[in-house]
């Protein structure tokens, strides 16, 4: 037994599952106490979150099996069995499908794609747009697949009444708006000419494994997020994105280079900072900087030094701060406007 994955599995079950994933909760509960299970998924590499990728490999695998677990699973059948009884026929499918698991651990990351939290970026982009009748050059760092990069392809309803972005749309996001009155001008949608995704490893949802796994990273219960990313999905593969695989901040001035002058570059991350360490935070701040001597661009963001979301325009060499959002739901059911 590896007590600290056995103890990983149990804050999991605790922190995370609870109230979200009654199937996940009781595996990891169980799964903490299994000398097999923990053994194989001390094979997860170091830096991924573990029980995630455990259960996304797993049900990864099962997208295409017709093993008696799926019956548990409700991302596959109306009618899921209640979760009494499932350990036996988890552990079973894991264990005989361990070398798949241990090469899926191996070539897989966990890079969940939240096409919600366009509903807070959709504002703010729009905003941009109005303040300066430029088209916008988007660039997403850390993109995955890229869903966010269609935002103004999407319609939006805020608090039940106020409707955004593209009305004839197959996507409809819902999130409610806990701080000021959203201005009148989101109902003008902005003009988005270049969408460009960085990333370590980008996502090509035209790739049919690549759309399954961020599939199963998608837990059984979510039946809204799985609407929500098949929708987008579709959307995504129709538009023209230009991905880029390497180091975002080893990049980005090359790349900004590239923009035509009469776009206005606009940077964005979400839930993606926390994961570039200090160092690197600073270099790509100075490297933004050095890139405003030439244009002005902006930057949207969080966690980069608080959770809180961030808009800054950069012109010569300054950042100024032009919004700080309150509190916002990581999933973006809601957000509070500034």
């Amino acid at each position: 037994m590896v007590p600290n994955l056995s103890e990983t599995f149990r804050r999991f079950a605790k922190n995370e599952c609870e109230n979200s994933s009654e199937l996940y909760e009781s595996l990891s509960y169980q799964i903490a106490e299994d000398v097999d299970l923990i053994q194989l998924a001390s094979f997860i590499p170091e830096g991924q979150p573990v029980p995630n990728l455990f259960f996304a490999a797993t049900q990864y695998l099962l997208i295409d099996s017709q093993d008696y677990l799926k019956n548990f699973y409700a991302s596959f059948t109306e009618n899921s069995f209640s979760i009494n009884g499932v350990f036996p026929y988890f552990k079973n499918f894991v264990l005989a499908n361990q070398e798949e698991l241990k090469q899926l651990f191996r070539t897989k990351l966990v890079q969940t794609n939240e096409v919600r939290r366009c509903a807070y970026l959709y504002p703010m982009f729009a905003d941009i747009y109005e303040k300066h009748q430029m088209p916008l050059a988007l660039i997403e760092i850390g993109t995955s697949a890229g869903l966010q990069l269609g935002v103004e392809q999407y319609h939006y309803l805020y608090n039940n009444e106020i409707q955004a972005g593209n009305q004839q749309s197959l996507l409809t996001i819902n999130s409610q708006n806990r701080g000021e009155e959203l201005p009148a001008f989101i109902t003008r949608n902005p003009v988005v000419q270049t969408r460009i995704g960085m990333d370590l490893n980008p996502i090509d949802l035209k790739n049919t494994n690549d759309l399954k796994w961020l599939q199963a990273l998608i837990w059984p219960e979510q039946h809204e997020r799985r609407s929500l990313f098949n929708k987008a999905a579709t959307i995504i593969k129709n538009l023209d994105i230009h991905f880029i695989r390497g180091d975002a901040v080893e990049q980005i001035q090359a790349i900004c280079e590239q923009i035509p002058q009469n776009q206005l570059i606009v940077i964005f991350h979400t839930h993606v900072a926390n994961q570039i360490p200090p160092a690197a935070k600073i270099e790509l701040i100075e490297k933004l900087k050095g890139i405003s001597t030439k244009r002005p661009l902006y930057h949207c963001y969080n966690n980069m030094y608080d959770t809180n979301l961030h808009q800054d325009y950069i012109v010569a060499n300054k950042i100024h701060s032009e919004r700080i959002l309150g509190k916002t739901d990581g999933h973006a059911r809601w957000f509070t406007w500034v």
